[in-house]
This record gives structure tokens, C-alpha cells and sequence, in this order.
């Protein structure tokens, strides 16, 4: 696995119990969370793992910019800016859609960084990922060396971090959870939580789609499978879940469900989740909880992504202020 020489990852990051939304939830599941919105980089986020990795390749292939792409209130837009400007080059970010009246969130920040911003009509994951390739050769041709890196850092390499993320949370419990819930937008991060699995271990990974990609159901086992084989792993050898009832009116768009989670948890563990990524994902948390997925005394790791900027966006005050 690529180690992080150029500090671009502050891991590894703290798990923390979160009895007081057991509580209140009347819950005797022991819950957890592993606090990757800590990572460090440009206020933290499960990014800053992948770009640990993706940026010392990219140094290894004598890049001069990093190229990827995402939605406005891309976290991984922002992270993959931070971590350009470690490398001291250029960022150039593909995001999907019109040109928005104000940069807010994560597309402020995205600006402060000094990323070149190029929108694009095509909104949807694959047409996002053709923006991708496309700058990266417009780049080419004018005589750059780019690096390409996918829709939420997905690739090979990407995928690898998390699986070196199970190895940094066994060392922080005593036995492997029941559960590990993660918000879904790429499928990386699930992809790399099942590689990182030993054969033995009793753990299931619940993915929450947030409604960025089409395909999760088919693309989180190939991706897993890819980085396990990399990395030497065993295959991964257990059932794919994906939540696909908490996306509610499609990315970006916060739900009733996602909202009233973002402020339980909030209000009961001073804990701050996004409305695009970690908000849903608690949703969908809390809903197995009531329902019955997740047992009684079960325990479950929750992977906060980060993303907190998104908070910030306009289009939320209203909705998460209540006013």
C-alpha cells in the first residue's frame, strides 16, 4: 500500500461511543462512530484517505495538476483542491450542472483554493466522469501532465485506503463489529471496507445510496474485488447490502428523514453531518435501529465522511434552521 509521506491524511482518526443517541433512541445497540471528518485536510472528510494515496501517485508520475470532478457540494472536489495545493500544483475540478448564482459550501471553498472551476451541463455520475476525461486530455494536449482521478476517488488505488482503514480500527476495538454503515456516493469507501475484511470476520457493511451513482450494486463488489486482489487480500467473500430507501428526491436533495437525523445527532452528540453524504447514511441508520435490521445489542461502527461544509449551502438554511 502507498504510505502517506506527504502528510496529506491526519490518521489515525479517533472512534468514539455514542451513548447519548442510544438513549435516546431507547436503543441497547452499542454505537460507534469512526470519525474520518478529522482527517485534517481542508477541514477533514473519508477523502483525505483516498488523496493520501492518489496524490503520492500522482507525484510518482510527474503530475502537474490534478483533475476530478463532482457535484457542486462535492467533498471530494474540495479535498482533491487541498491536496493539489500540498503538492504546490494546480487543481482543475469538472462539476456537473449550470453554473450556480452563489459559491457556497464546499464550492466556496473550492475558490479559496484556488481550484479551476469548470461547470458542466451534464450532471449525471458517468457524464461527470466523461467531463473528467475529456479536461484531463484538453490539459494533455496543451502540453500538461495531468492525473486523473475519478468521481469521488474511486479507483484502485482510492479503494485501497479504506481497506487499510479496517486494519487502523481493529487495532481500536477488541472484537469486530456486527455492523459498519457508510454513506455510498462512489462506492469506494464501501468497496474498500469489504476488501479490508478478513474471510473470518462476522462484520456486514450497510451502504447508504445517496444517489450518486446508477449502478452501486454492481460496481461496490468489482471494486472491492480489484483493490483485494492489489493489495493480496482474500476475495472479499460476503453479501453486498446497499440501502437504496434514503435517498430521497436524488442527490443533494435533503429529505425529512435526513434532516431530522443530521439534528438528532446533533443535539445529542455535538457530532455536525452533511445533508449530501453522512445525514442520509444516519437516516438510514437510524431507521434499521427501529426497525429491527440492526438486533438489539448489536454494535455498529458509523464511518462519519465528513462534509460538514455543505451545511453552509443556501439551499439548506431554510430546511435545517427551521426558519
Amino acid at each position: 500500500m502507498i504510505e502517506d509521506d506527504l502528510g496529506i491524511a491526519c490518521t489515525p482518526t479517533p472512534l468514539q461511543r455514542m451513548d447519548r443517541l442510544a438513549d435516546a433512541l431507547g436503543s441497547d445497540a452499542a454505537l460507534l462512530v469512526k470519525r474520518d471528518d478529522l482527517t485534517g485536510l481542508a477541514l477533514g472528510g473519508n477523502k483525505a484517505r483516498k488523496l493520501a494515496a492518489l496524490a503520492t501517485d500522482a507525484v510518482a508520475q510527474g503530475a502537474d495538476c490534478l483533475v476530478t470532478g463532482g457535484g457542486r457540494q462535492s467533498n471530494h472536489a474540495r479535498i482533491t483542491a487541498a491536496a493539489a495545493r500540498r503538492l504546490g500544483i494546480e487543481c482543475h475540478l469538472a462539476l456537473g450542472g449550470e453554473p450556480p448564482d452563489h459559491h457556497d459550501g464546499n464550492l466556496l471553498l473550492d475558490d479559496l483554493l484556488g481550484a479551476h472551476v469548470h461547470f458542466d451541463p451534464a450532471d449525471d455520475y458517468y457524464g461527470i466522469e466523461a467531463s473528467i476525461t475529456a479536461r484531463a486530455g484538453r490539459l494533455r494536449a496543451d502540453g500538461r501532465s495531468p492525473y486523473a482521478i475519478p468521481v469521488g476517488g474511486a479507483s484502485t488505488i482510492g479503494v485501497g485506503a479504506y481497506a487499510t482503514a479496517v486494519a487502523e480500527l481493529r487495532t481500536q476495538l477488541d472484537t469486530d463489529p456486527d455492523w459498519m454503515v457508510v454513506a455510498d456516493g462512489s462506492g469506494g469507501t464501501h468497496a474498500g471496507l469489504l476488501a479490508g475484511l478478513s474471510a473470518a470476520s462476522p462484520t456486514r457493511v450497510l451502504g447508504v445510496d445517496v444517489g450518486t451513482r446508477p449502478d452501486l450494486d454492481t460496481m461496490v463488489p468489482a471494486l472491492a474485488a480489484d483493490a483485494a486482489g492489489v493489495l493480496a487480500l482474500g476475495a472479499p467473500n460476503r453479501t453486498v447490502l446497499v440501502d437504496h430507501d434514503h435517498v430521497g428526491a436524488g442527490y443533494g436533495e435533503l429529505s425529512a428523514e435526513c434532516r431530522d437525523a443530521i439534528r438528532l445527532v446533533a443535539r445529542t452528540e455535538g457530532l455536525l453531518l452533511d445533508p449530501v453524504y453522512s445525514g442520509k447514511a444516519m437516516a438510514a441508520l437510524l431507521s434499521a435501529l427501529r426497525d429491527g435490521r440492526i438486533a438489539a445489542g448489536e454494535s455498529v461502527v458509523f464511518w462519519a465522511t465528513g462534509g460538514s461544509p455543505a451545511l453552509f449551502a443556501r439551499r439548506y438554511e431554510a430546511d435545517l434552521t427551521g426558519l
